[in-house]
């Protein structure tokens, strides 16, 4: 018998669990529309899932923030109905041969530090900030990164004397050890500066690959961790980021440099690396890492006729030297060749996938991008992040934010539609994207479920 929750979303296939509970696909019976659900037993020794559901009502209304459509009990179970979204940062990155761009990791910097940033504005620290905590959006909000997982998060001011929670040593590691702060290795209390110090950790993992205290032998996870902790210390902030721009490491020294209850200057941050996307002449065009595979693939795929390969032939699937081919090099496409994969990935509202009932527009995975040489003003951006009196006059006039919004505009301002073969394109790419998503388990990270694409076991540490 199928299970109705909240009186009007119908459960489906389950597509991740964890130590909380199970996630499920669910559609709404009037509007069709597919969620994500979040079970938890009521009987379960520490539930989690109402304060959960607090603090996303809490933070409500920020972009990236998922919605919450309905919370409550039903039957035995505490249930969180939230947006169905796309993939994380790690499903990404695993998808794109482990490494990315300097070009991808800029445009990506830019809106986690603004996620973080709202979050603290509300009063909370995340405490687990790590790949699996971001995803992107779906359909229209496809170029949007959504932070998720909230069940390490605290209050660092109380909600109503506005007082900074006082400054403590001794306190057991709350995190993932691999992008856990230096401070929380060493038992202090964490504030708003841990969250941007595990935040360049995850930057750096993306640009390096890995980090250099991964895959660290132990008999207990205690010494593990201790072993993390030596090694983090131990390794200077010039070595981490030797062959990357200077900026990383002026990142982490800025964060190094912060008091316990200061509050971080987010928008220079931001300009930090908004500079130096500027000087590296890179262009607000949609187009990834991940864009780039993808659209290759798709035109293989369209190009070449369906036969099963030759004994001993491998996969023709593009590899990440592709991708520095095109990032690294500057290398650029013709105006057709780059019009196609802005259109492939900017949600088109006249491109819908049939589900059964109507699905929300195209399923894509391209990431909004907060950096552009031509600029347009950004209104949901925080003021702090509309500053630019670093860049020079030159500078400026070409490299400015645009709006968070997921509408795409051409330069020139000219309406310019796909074709009918444009839009066959764009269709069958979010097809593919669709399904190579199911295929991959995309689904089963969303809002902490288990990560079963994780590389290693290790890392994640529970509130204590």
């Amino acid at each position: 018998m199928e299970r109705i929750v909240g009186g009007k979303y119908k459960l489906g296939r389950k597509i991740g669990s964890g130590s909380f509970g199970e996630i499920h696909l669910a559609t709404h019976v009037d509007t069709f529309e597919i969620v994500a659900v979040k079970i938890e037993n009521n009987k379960t020794k520490h539930p989690q899932l109402f304060y959960e559901a607090k603090l996303y009502n809490i933070l409500q209304g920020g972009s990236g923030i998922p919605n919450i459509k309905w919370s409550g009990i039903d039957g035995e179970d505490n249930i969180l109905v939230m947006d169905l979204l796309g993939p994380s940062l790690e499903d990404l990155f695993v998808y794109c041969g482990r490494k990315f761009s300097l070009k991808t990791v800029l445009l990506l910097a830019d809106q986690m530090i603004t996620r973080i940033e709202y979050v603290h504005s509300k009063g909370f620290l995340h405490r687990d900030i790590k790949p699996d905590n971001f995803l992107m959006g779906l359909g229209r909000k496809a170029n949007q990164v959504y932070i998720i997982d909230f069940g390490l998060a605290k209050r660092y001011r109380d909600s109503t004397t506005n007082r900074h929670i006082p400054y403590r040593e001794n306190k057991n590691l709350t995190g993932t050890a691999r992008y856990a702060s230096c401070n929380t290795h060493l038992g202090i209390e964490q504030s708003r500066r841990d969250d941007l110090e595990s935040l360049g950790y995850v930057l750096l993992y993306f640009l390096r690959g890995s980090l250099p205290w991964q895959g660290l032998k132990a008999a207990t996870k205690k010494q593990k961790y201790d072993k993390i902790c030596e090694k983090k210390l131990s390794t200077p902030i010039e070595v981490l980021c030797k062959s990357h721009p200077v900026e990383f490491a002026s990142y982490f020294h800025y964060c190094h440099s912060l008091t316990f209850d200061q509050r971080p200057d987010y928008g220079f941050l931001k300009r930090l690396f908004r500079d130096l996307f500027s000087r590296e002449g890179y262009e607000f065009d949609y187009i990834f890492d991940w864009t780039i595979l993808k659209y290759q693939q798709a035109q293989k795929n369209k190009t070449q006729p369906r036969v099963s390969p030759a004994p001993g032939e491998g996969n023709s699937r593009a590899t990440a030297m592709d991708v520095d081919k095109h990032q690294g090099n500057h290398a650029s496409y013709s105006a057709e060749t780059t019009e196609r994969m802005r259109l492939g990935n900017a949600g088109s509202p006249g491109i819908r996938m049939q589900f059964k009932p109507q699905v929300p527009a195209g399923r894509n995975l391209s990431l909004e991008n907060p950096l552009q040489k031509n600029f347009v003003s950004n209104t949901d951006m925080p003021s702090a992040s509309s500053s630019h009196a670093s860049m020079s006059k030159q500078k400026a006039s070409k490299a400015v934010l645009p709006a968070e919004s997921t509408t795409f505009s051409h330069a020139n301002g000219d309406k310019v539609g796909p074709s009918i073969a444009d839009l066959v394109t764009i269709f069958m790419t979010h097809l593919v994207m669709f399904y190579l998503a199911l295929d991959m388990g995309f689904a089963s990270f969303l809002y902490g479920g288990q990560q079963f694409l994780q590389m290693y076991e290790d890392d994640h540490v529970d509130q204590l």
